[in-house]
Parts: C-alpha cells; sequence; structure tokens
C-alpha cells in the first residue's frame, strides 16, 4: 500500500493541478461572460461556428462581412443604429474572446482527460464523475449558442431565461470540478448532527437559486431601475399590484424588473441568515476546526457579496462593482460546495485504496 501510494503520488498532483487550472478558466469564462452581457457585446457574431469561428476577422473585407451580419438583426436596428465598424470592433472581441475561452477550456480538459484514460489513471467513481463533466461541458457550448439564438430575430437581446440556465449550468460544471477535488482528498469525516448537513446543503442549494436569480436581473438589466436601498419602488416590500400585474402571475417571477430584482433581495436576506444560523450550529454542535471555520468563512463572503451587490444597485450597475459582485459569487459557491462536502463525505478505507491507483493500471 506504502509503494502503491508512492507511485501514486505526482500522478495525483497532476491530475490536481488540471481540474484546478479548469476550474480557474471556468471562473474567469463566467467573469467575460458578465463583462460581455454587461457591455451588450453578446450578439455582435451572428453565426455559429465551433471551428473556423475560432479564428477572428483577418482584414477589411472580412470584418465590413462581420459588421453587415450585425447590421442584420434587431438588437443593431433599434439600439446601435449607425454605430461604427471601430465601435463594432469592440463589442465584437468581447464576444470572440469568451467564445475563444470556451475552446480553450474544452481543449484544456479535454486533452489531458484522454491522457489520464490512456494511462489507465482513474479509478471507476472518479472516471465517472469526470465523464459527466466532460458532458456538461459539451452541452454547455450548445446552450451558449442556444442563448445567442434567442436574441438574432425578433429580440434586441437574449432570452434572460437562456442567459440564466447558461450561467447556471457554467456554475454547475465548476462546482463539480471544485466538489471532485475535495472527494479527491481522504479526509475523516467529522462527526456532525444530521441538521448541520441538512443547513449546509441548503445554503449550497440557495446559492444556486440566488445566482439563478441574478441572472434574471442581468438579462432584463431590472439592476439599472430601482436604484434605492432597503427600499424598493418605495417601500421595502412593494405592493402586491405592483409585484404580481403581469398574467399569469408566475410570468412575473421571471419578467417582471419590479419582482425579479425584489425576489433576488429577498433571496440575499435569506441566504445571509441562514449562513449565520448554520454558522452558530456548528459553534454549538462543537463541529471542529475546519467546519466551524467554513460556515463563518461562507458569512463573511455572503456579508461582503450583500455589500458589493448594494453598491453596485446604487451605482446603477458600473462594470467595475458588477464584476467584482459576480467574482464574489463565485467564492460563495466555492465556499458553500467545500462546505457541504466536508459534512457530507463519507469515506472509506476501500475509497482511499481506489484513488491511489497506480500510474499505468487500467481503471
Amino acid at each position: 500500500m506504502i509503494a502503491g501510494s508512492t507511485q501514486q503520488a505526482p500522478h495525483a498532483t497532476a491530475v490536481r493541478s488540471w481540474l484546478i487550472v479548469v476550474a480557474a478558466l471556468i471562473a474567469v469564462m463566467v467573469l467575460v461572460g458578465g463583462a460581455t452581457r454587461l457591455t451588450e457585446s453578446g450578439l455582435s457574431i451572428v453565426e455559429w461556428k465551433p471551428v473556423t469561428g475560432t479564428l477572428p476577422p483577418l482584414n477589411e473585407a472580412q470584418w465590413a462581412q462581420a459588421f453587415e451580419g450585425y447590421k442584420a438583426i434587431p438588437q443593431y436596428r433599434e439600439l446601435n443604429a449607425g454605430m461604427s465598424l471601430a465601435e463594432f470592433k469592440t463589442i465584437f472581441w468581447w464576444e470572440w474572446s469568451h467564445r475563444l475561452l470556451g475552446r480553450v477550456i474544452g481543449a484544456v480538459y479535454l486533452l489531458p482527460f484522454l491522457y489520464f484514460l490512456w494511462r489507465g489513471a482513474f479509478s471507476a467513481e472518479l472516471k465517472k464523475r469526470l465523464w459527466l463533466i466532460f458532458a456538461l461541458g459539451a452541452l454547455q457550448g450548445a446552450v451558449g449558442w442556444w442563448m445567442v439564438a434567442s436574441g438574432l430575430s425578433q429580440r434586441t437581446e437574449v432570452s434572460q431565461y437562456r442567459l440564466a440556465i447558461h450561467l447556471v449550468l457554467a456554475l454547475v460544471i465548476f462546482a463539480a470540478i471544485v466538489w471532485t477535488l475535495r472527494r479527491m482528498s481522504a479526509r475523516p469525516q467529522p462527526l456532525v448532527p444530521p441538521r448541520l448537513k441538512i443547513s449546509g446543503v441548503a445554503v449550497l442549494a440557495l446559492t444556486f437559486v440566488q445566482i439563478y436569480f441574478g441572472a434574471l436581473v442581468a438579462g432584463l438589466r431590472a439592476g439599472r431601475v430601482y436604484n434605492t436601498w432597503p427600499e424598493i419602488d418605495g417601500a421595502f416590500i412593494p405592493s402586491a399590484a405592483r409585484l404580481f400585474f403581469e398574467e399569469p402571475w408566475w410570468r412575473n417571477l421571471f419578467d417582471n424588473t419590479l419582482t425579479v430584482q425584489f425576489e433576488h433581495r429577498m433571496t440575499a436576506y435569506a441566504l445571509l441568515a441562514l449562513a449565520v444560523l448554520h454558522a452558530v450550529d456548528s459553534v454549538r454542535s462543537r463541529a471542529g476546526v475546519a467546519v466551524v471555520g467554513g460556515a463563518w468563512s461562507l458569512v463573511a463572503a455572503i456579508t461582503l457579496q450583500a455589500g458589493l451587490g448594494i453598491l453596485t444597485l446604487l451605482h446603477q450597475v458600473p462594470i467595475d462593482l458588477a464584476l467584482a459582485h459576480q467574482a464574489v459569487a463565485i467564492v460563495v459557491l466555492t465556499l458553500a460546495v467545500l462546505q457541504t462536502e466536508r459534512l457530507v463525505a463519507r469515506r472509506t478505507e476501500h475509497d482511499r485504496q481506489k484513488l491511489a491507483m497506480p500510474l499505468g493500471q487500467p481503471g
């Protein structure tokens, strides 16, 4: 067993380093996607060419052709009529960078993955998890184009529904990689009461709900209206007539800018309250240094995130504050994933032996 572990050490380090790089690239991708949305650049490329689209326009004729394609969609006609070629190039580069980064992530994931598979470097459990992550990544590329396509014919922007799905799926992939990284390290499971595990899972689930609502806010540009806090539309809780004037009522949850911003605010308060309760309970339960520290780190990150959200709203969504708000959301998600895995992990000696499979053994 000791010899096998010694043989495995360089391999385990390589796999962890690879997954850390992929996770970091996804985080950067999310931020570039946020900048693309904030600069209204997402519809500047009106075709999906997975291979040939890797190259940008290389001469004036190609730039003119790309610009003509953009002029044919409603966003140009209704919002950017008269835009110069130089202005078009600015938004083009944001969208092209976003798509290029997606291709880079695909290559950085797939090529080492195939190499490690060839060497039989993964346990059966780890292999299944990594194949699932690969499938989600392939799906994400299709979802990205599905999102862009929603803004090419009848709308002046992409559908907020599809934008939210695109963002949440990206962060599901990110969370799966973070979870996998944590699972690769054999650690004793802390002895904690079931309610602490439940509240940890609830914090993670509510974090995803909050990210989804945040994407709806971005998709509807809801952060550019009702720029007061703690009141919104003149009250802490707006009137029901204002929150639910569309029919059927449930459409307000996704299409009404007031309702969408209000639910994003309320979910933020609920998330912070739940995180504090989880942290206090971890202390009272004597759950251990790692669990207590993870819980209070979550509280600190969520508090910072809420503060950045308020500042972003009050200043009507400047790009620097908006991206900082999005970056801290990724930090909150990372901490929530680590805390949840820490609480629910169940490892046995057999699991640790599988993770210590020698390099070159079929997996």
